[in-house]
C-alpha cells in the first residue's frame, strides 16, 4: 500500500523551463534595444556558449553528479558548505559575464561590459519569473490528507531553496524536502533514494516517485526498486528508461493511487 509519495521539483512541480525561457527572453530583449539584435539568436547563441564554458569548468563533474545544469549556473549564487560550491561561487560571476559577452560577439558585437551587465541581469529576470503549473496546489492539497509527501531534488541547497522562497507556498505541502547537494550524490544514484526511504520511514513497497526525468527520477527510483510515475507533458517516448505508469498530467495520480 502507497503512504508516501516522493515528487520530483523542476519541470514536476515548479514550471523551470518556462521561467529559464522567460528571464532569457526578457534580458535578450535588453541587447535588442541597445544593438537591435534578434532576440531568439542570442539566446541561441548564449545557451550553446554556457554549455560550453560550463563543460570546460573543474566543477562540471561534481555538477554532473549533483544535478545542477549550465542555466541554473548563470542565476544561482553557490553560497553553500562544501569545497566544489565554494569553487562555483568563485567561477559563476565570470561565468555569466563571459557567456553573455561570447553571445554577443558571435552576433557582431564586441562589449564585454554590456556582456557583464547582461550576465547581472539574468538572475533578476529568473527570480522576477517563478512559474508552478497551475493544477500543483490543489493537487497537493488533497494528496495532503492522505499522504506523507517528500520533495525530492537535484541541484545546490542555496539555489533550490531560492527557488522554493519566491514560491513559497510549496513549501508547507512536504514533511521532507530532500536536496541533493544536502546529501552529497543526486537522482539517479539509489543511495539517495534509500536516503528518502530512511527518513520517510518507509519501505520501498510503500512509496512512488513522480517526476518528469526519464535518467533521473525514474532510472533512480527503478534502481532503488521503488514504483516510478513518469509526468510526459510533452508526449515524448520512453525508449532506454520505463516508468512504472505514465501519465500526462499531474490529476492522473489520483486514478492511478485509487487502483
Amino acid at each position: 500500500m502507497i503512504t508516501t509519495i516522493i515528487f520530483d521539483l523542476d519541470d514536476t512541480l515548479l514550471w523551470d523551463k518556462k521561467s529559464v525561457k522567460t528571464a532569457f527572453e526578457e534580458t535578450c530583449q535588453l541587447a535588442q534595444k541597445k544593438y537591435q539584435l534578434d532576440p531568439e539568436k542570442l539566446e541561441e547563441a548564449v545557451r550553446e556558449e554556457a554549455r560550453k564554458l560550463y563543460q570546460g569548468y573543474e566543477t562540471y563533474e561534481f555538477t554532473q553528479m549533483i544535478g545542477i545544469n549550465p542555466f541554473e549556473g548563470l542565476w544561482g549564487n553557490f553560497l553553500d558548505d562544501h569545497t566544489y560550491f565554494k569553487k562555483m561561487a568563485e567561477i559563476v560571476p565570470n561565468y555569466r559575464k563571459d557567456a553573455w559577452t561570447r553571445g554577443l560577439y558571435r552576433l557582431g558585437i564586441d562589449d564585454s561590459e554590456f556582456g557583464a551587465y547582461l550576465g547581472e541581469q539574468f538572475p533578476i529576470k529568473r527570480k522576477e519569473n517563478p512559474f508552478v503549473f497551475e493544477e500543483v496546489f490543489s493537487i497537493l492539497e488533497k494528496l495532503k490528507k492522505n499522504y506523507q509527501l517528500i520533495m525530492l531534488t537535484n541541484g545546490s541547497p542555496e539555489l533550490q531553496h531560492t527557488k522554493l522562497s519566491i514560491t513559497p507556498e510549496l513549501n508547507d505541502y512536504f514533511d521532507h524536502i530532500i536536496i541533493s547537494g544536502d546529501f552529497g550524490k543526486g537522482k539517479p544514484d539509489p543511495s539517495i533514494f534509500e536516503h528518502v526511504l530512511t527518513t520517510a520511514d518507509v519501505s520501498r513497497t510503500e512509496a512512488i516517485m513522480v517526476g518528469d526525468n526519464l535518467m533521473t527520477d525514474i532510472l533512480g527510483a527503478n534502481r532503488a526498486g521503488i514504483k516510478s510515475v513518469w509526468i510526459n507533458r510533452d508526449n515524448k517516448q520512453a525508449t532506454e528508461v520505463k516508468p512504472t505508469y505514465e501519465i500526462s498530467h499531474l490529476e492522473d495520480l489520483f486514478e492511478l493511487l485509487h487502483k
